[in-house]
């Protein structure tokens, strides 16, 4: 089978590829990238005005299974991950139970074949139970295929523990993703402690809270010599941490998610708890700090967090109501819209970061439109214009600050292994 993508501006930072060219592909790999390809092919899609990009991928969504899955599942979840542009998503362990034996590591990548229409990758505890006690079956969990450990939803207490499971985890070359916030900083908070949570009246998280455990958790690895990655970074000082580490050369990583660094604590309403999220959402000088740390390389990926919870759960009082909204389907108009247009982010920039850079961070065989490479693709329409409808989602969670937000950029087409998953919107079924 034999697939012509024709016309379209392709763009694979990998490569350092930016010019309108044709992307062919055969049995699910890419066979060609050049302009004015003439091989004969099965069918032909025309993509003048759009871009081509290899598939995006995001290390952290919350896909919820096992035990979870009124929230969100393997089926859910990988849809609307294609719908979004993805073909790569890796899911959290903080599920029910905990993902931390080899075992459950096992069964959830063969449910993942049976029931995802995108690659699933499966992220390990780093403790058991994530209860920062006793390191999981992490070397086990890695022969299965755990693509990195986390014990994201929980701060590990022991700087003792930490640190062994970096030690141990450095001779198979796999990071630790750290949900950094120091929690008896954050007890019973619900947003950023800033101006605005004191006008709402609310109990606020300080961003000294991720200070403070950023700056622990890169010293841990500093003096292990072993490989830590920040989750959901989104402040100011833990940017500059990050930063400095790097020129110390510490195998430090980060990631920051679309709405660090498009909305602010200002945006908090008492009657919406779709802005409740984990870490909060800060003041403009961190949002700056962040987008800043983006663009000079501090900050590796963008991830979503994608974290979708059922409709009880979330329309409660904002302080009885869960952290998290669904991401996947609306990251990328996001980002086009609020960062990409107004020139605050220039589209090559994003693209490396939702493909060649999270790839390179954990290994994956993913992230180019190199020739022989599996042809996952992601077709974008900068152009299509679109209002956020929670009615048209594919994940299980409706709550989202984006619902009735005008974008403008949207992911028209996703291949998966040369395999169109995603037309225009709509799911196949293949």
């Amino acid at each position: 089978m034999k697939t012509l993508i024709k016309g379209g501006r392709v763009i694979d930072p990998a490569n350092g590829t930016d010019k309108i060219a044709d992307v062919l592909i055969e049995d699910g790999k890419i066979a060609k990238v050049a302009a004015g390809i003439k091989d004969s092919a099965d069918e032909i899609i025309e993509a003048a005005g759009k871009i081509v990009s290899p598939g995006f991928i995001d290390m952290h969504v919350h896909l919820r299974e096992p035990g979870q899955e009124a929230k969100e599942d393997f089926v859910s979840g990988s849809r609307a991950a294609a719908a979004g542009g993805y073909t790569t998503v890796a899911t959290m362990p903080n599920t029910n139970p905990v993902v931390d034996t080899a075992a459950m590591v096992r069964s959830l990548k063969k449910r993942a074949e049976d029931a995802a229409v995108v690659h699933v990758e499966i992220i390990g505890a780093v403790t058991k139970g994530q209860k920062g006690e006793e390191m999981a079956e992490v070397g086990d969990m890695t022969a299965e295929g755990a693509v990195a450990f986390s014990d994201d939803g929980h701060f590990t207490k022991s700087a003792k523990v930490l640190l062994n499971c970096y030690d141990y985890l450095r001779a198979f070359d796999k990071v630790i993703i750290n949900h950094d916030e120091e929690p008896s900083l954050v007890e019973e908070g619900v947003m950023n402690e800033s101006h605005r949570s004191a006008m709402l009246g609310m109990k606020g998280r300080p961003t000294v809270a991720e200070d403070i455990a950023v700056y622990r958790d890169i010293a841990l690895a500093e003096y292990a010599d072993a490989r830590v990655h920040v989750a959901h970074i989104s402040s100011a000082v833990a940017v500059d941490l990050v930063r400095q580490a790097k020129k110390r050369g510490v195998k430090v990583t980060a990631e920051a998610t679309p709405q660090h660094m498009t909305m602010t604590d200002e945006m908090v309403v008492l009657s919406d708890s779709s802005t409740k999220i984990n870490p909060p959402l800060r003041e403009q000088k961190d949002v700056d700090a962040v987008l800043a740390g983006l663009k000079d390389g501090t900050i590796d990926c963008i991830v979503t967090d994608h974290s979708p919870h059922a409709q009880e759960e979330k329309d409660r009082e904002y302080i009885y109501a869960p952290s998290g909204f669904p991401g996947l389907e609306t990251a990328l108009g996001c980002l086009m819209t609020d960062l990409v247009s107004p020139g605050k982010l220039d589209i090559v920039t994003m693209i490396s970061k939702l493909t060649c850079e999270p790839a390179k961070i954990f290994g994956l065989n993913a992230g180019s439109l190199s020739v022989g490479m599996p042809a996952d693709i992601t077709v974008i329409d900068p152009d299509l214009e679109w209002t956020v409808d929670e009615k048209k989602f594919y994940t299980k969670g409706s709550h989202s600050p984006f619902i009735g937000r005008h974008f403008k950029g949207k992911a028209v087409k996703t291949f998966v292994d040369g395999k169109l998953v995603m037309d225009n919107g709509v799911i196949l079924e293949v």
